[in-house]
């Protein structure tokens, strides 16, 4: 018996499904057990569906993944995530895996079928996994009023399970430096009830970046285990409720360098040997969502989802070793729950107007245990005393975020689409702020096989709260952790004018070009740094930030040749420190105040670029490339990095060995091909205290069993 229908949504997670034509409407039903992909034909429907574009719903610039173009990639469903949106756009590698995009400093929020996810503690390990997408959206540039807090881009991903399916997989992976991963998953469906599962476990020889230039790190080990769910029950013929839920525990061991000398002197303890410390980290993080989704009459449609998340970051330091070599020897435990709601409703007034609102509200509880041990010191902070002293800097934070927003996308021509908008957003942290942000965006077709944009938005950003620094600098006066001054600690919320035009270009009906400017004018700019002995990140203000680029992209597809380009240009700076000056030295702050300073996640140039070739026999070659300009180094970023580039390939192949074995798929992948050696960080700059080099070459193998 077939399963009931159930309309779909068209709230914030429109980019979730298949994206229409302006001038088509949205289809009243959709058939749960096989949600249709839209057919869609002519020059203007391809231009929607292309992997790169203009959005006609939002106004903003989007970046499609469909599950083929994750499986092409070298790595395929294997590639972390962070990984994966390095080849959209604009986007920036850095150490320890964070990414910056346009210019800004993290600031990403992710989504799964259109409800935010808290961001969990910033950590060394991926939280999500590639694994359990079905499509990944990444939406950039002046955002309408729906989306809020974490706006440099918005990851949407709509997950497996969706569109529910039944059997699995079973995959084995092993490579250079020990790399082991098990991975599986299992979908299915009985009635009204389907399901999406998945999990995986890794373990490799290298799991941060090298300290040194060496293709094998010391004490790099790191086990990873990750778990997702989506389970959906469809209570009637308009509505259903699903379950989301994750889990993921990384462990990670702080490479060493060898070779360096200590600092300090312990009493009755003979200096350690620099390759031989013993630090570690830990990172534990746990998410879940439950919607309702349902309708009020023919032309309302809404969501309601609750949420939780706990997430916490516990760093163990070398007890000696860290003494000796910093003068900190710091346990320390980040611990961070959230809950809240968010509430979307989408109304079709008619053919021109779709009105949209929403509400989000999260309520979270921080805390910072610290036990650092450090050694007195004079006033110029030279060690007065061989005998270490234990000074515990507990706090704990309590803090609210809501927000409330209405729309109206508006088609008053046709192919022309308006949508603006207002929100309002409060925070109460350590800091009490709020904003009203105006948006305004709009789509022309000026041809079938052509789509211009503008767009402005106001833009409100308040601080991550796990990333307050709660150090109590009157505690480490007189010892060896002594910061440089003392001053403001309550980080405030960014506060920006965000201007962006583009173009979208169906050369022909397999390629697609873009083009993107944009332009941002911010007070309070956020940014954050590595400022004490833990790997644990800080934020803090400029006064003042200025931050403008362009981005090119193409890409291709046929039945047989998928490739795309992406060229981003960069130029992002910042004025006078606000907030942390603690965590800066005075020459530092003088200079900083008076001059614009290049931020340190500044890279002029960044470029990515991928082809994958579909042969007969099931058999795929794929390769993909990432070059960088360097990021910035040297005294207050006046220096940068040399450039660097990096290939990637791959071949995956389909057997079936018959026998009752039946089906297996096998891939074969090589990781930075030329084994070139590049450094991402040189451990100077704003905020940067440790060295990086990027992965040596490694060879990877894959076995996956279909069932």
């Amino acid at each position: 018996m077939p399963a009931p229908t159930l309309r779909r949504l068209a709230l914030s997670i429109t980019l979730a499904y298949p994206v229409l034509s302006p001038a088509e409407p949205p289809p009243v039903a959709a058939d749960l057990q096989q949600l249709p992909v839209v057919e869609v034909s002519g020059a203007r429907q391809r231009l929607d569906a292309a992997r790169n574009g203009l959005s006609p719903d939002t106004g903003s610039s989007v970046y499609r993944l469909e599950r083929q173009d994750l499986l092409s990639l070298p790595r395929g469903e294997a590639t972390p995530l962070n990984q994966v949106i390095l080849q959209t756009p604009g986007v920036v590698q850095d150490s320890f895996g964070q990414l910056h995009i346009r210019g800004d400093h993290a600031n990403v929020q992710y989504r799964i079928n259109g409800v935010i996810i808290p961001e969990a503690i910033s950590g060394f390990g991926q939280a999500l996994e590639t694994r359990f997408a079905d499509r990944i959206s990444v939406l950039t540039g002046a955002l309408p009023a729906q989306y809020g807090y974490r706006t440099a881009a918005v990851v949407d991903i709509q997950t497996r399970g969706e569109v529910p399916d039944h059997g699995g997989s079973i995959s084995v992976t092993g490579g250079t430096r020990g790399h082991g991963e098990v991975a599986a998953d299992l979908a299915g469906s009985r009635g009204a009830f389907s399901y999406f599962l998945t999990g995986s476990w890794l373990r490799d020889g290298v799991g941060l970046e090298n300290p040194t230039s060496s293709r094998t790190p010391l004490h790099d080990r790191t086990q990873q285990g990750k778990g997702f769910g989506n389970l959906s029950y469809v209570l009637d013929a308009d509505s259903r409720v699903s379950l989301l839920f994750g889990i993921t525990n990384n462990r990670f061991q702080i490479p060493d360098a060898p070779g360096q000398t200590p600092n300090f002197d312990l009493v009755n303890t003979p200096p350690k040997d620099s390759a031989t410390l013993d630090a570690h980290q830990q990172e534990r993080n746990r998410f879940a969502v439950l919607s309702y989704q349902s309708v009020l009459g023919p032309n309302v449609d809404y969501q309601v989802s609750l949420f939780q998340r706990s997430t916490d970051v516990r760093y163990h330091p070398d007890a000696v070793g860290d003494l000796q070599y910093n003068g900190i020897a710091a346990d320390i435990l980040r611990r961070n729950d959230a809950a809240g709601v968010q509430a979307d409703l989408s109304w079709r007034l008619n053919s021109a107007h779709t009105l949209r609102a929403g509400l989000f509200g999260q309520r979270e509880r921080f805390r910072v245990d610290n036990g650092a041990t450090v050694f007195p010191a004079d006033s110029d902070g030279n060690q007065t005393s061989n005998v270490p002293l234990l000074i515990q800097d507990n706090s704990r934070i309590d803090g609210h975020l809501a927000g409330i927003y209405l729309q109206d996308e508006w088609k008053p021509a046709s192919g022309l689409v308006v949508n603006y908008g207002l929100r309002y957003d409060r925070v109460h942290t350590v800091v009490s702020e709020s904003q009203w942000s105006p948006r305004l965006g709009l789509v022309y077709d000026l041809s079938k096989t052509v789509r211009l944009h503008a767009g402005y938005a106001r833009y409100f950003t308040p601080p991550p709260t796990e990333k307050i620094d709660t150090t109590t600098v009157a505690k480490f006066l007189g010892t060896t952790n002594a910061l440089p001054s003392d001053a403001n600690t309550a980080v405030r919320s960014e506060r920006s004018n965000y201007y962006d035009v583009g173009a979208a270009w169906q050369v022909t009906p397999q390629l697609t070009i873009g083009i993107d400017g944009y332009y941002r004018q911010v007070r309070h700019l956020q940014d954050e740094g590595q400022f004490g002995n833990a790997l644990i990140f800080s934020a803090f203000n400029y006064e003042q930030g200025r931050i403008y680029g362009a981005e090119l992209s193409a890409s291709y597809k046929d039945k047989r040749w998928s490739s795309y380009l992406n060229l981003g240009f960069t130029h992002a700076r910042g004025r006078g420190i606000e907030t942390g000056q603690f965590n800066f030295g005075q020459e530092e702050q003088d200079y900083i105040q008076s001059h614009w300073v290049h931020l340190d996640h500044e890279q002029k140039l960044s470029a990515s670029a991928g082809v994958a070739w579909h042969l007969d026999g099931d058999l795929t070659l794929s390769a993909d490339a990432l070059f960088g300009s360097g990021l910035r180094n040297g005294f207050v970023n006046t220096s940068h990095l040399p450039g660097y580039a990096s290939v990637d390939v791959a071949a995956a192949k389909s057997f079936n060995l018959g026998n009752g074995l039946g089906k297996f798929d096998a891939r074969l992948s090589v990781v930075n091909l030329f084994d070139r050696t590049y450094q991402i960080r040189d451990g100077s700059g704003i905020g940067v205290s440790a060295p990086q080099f990027g992965a040596r070459r490694g060879v990877y193998m894959t076995v996956t069993k279909p069932f």
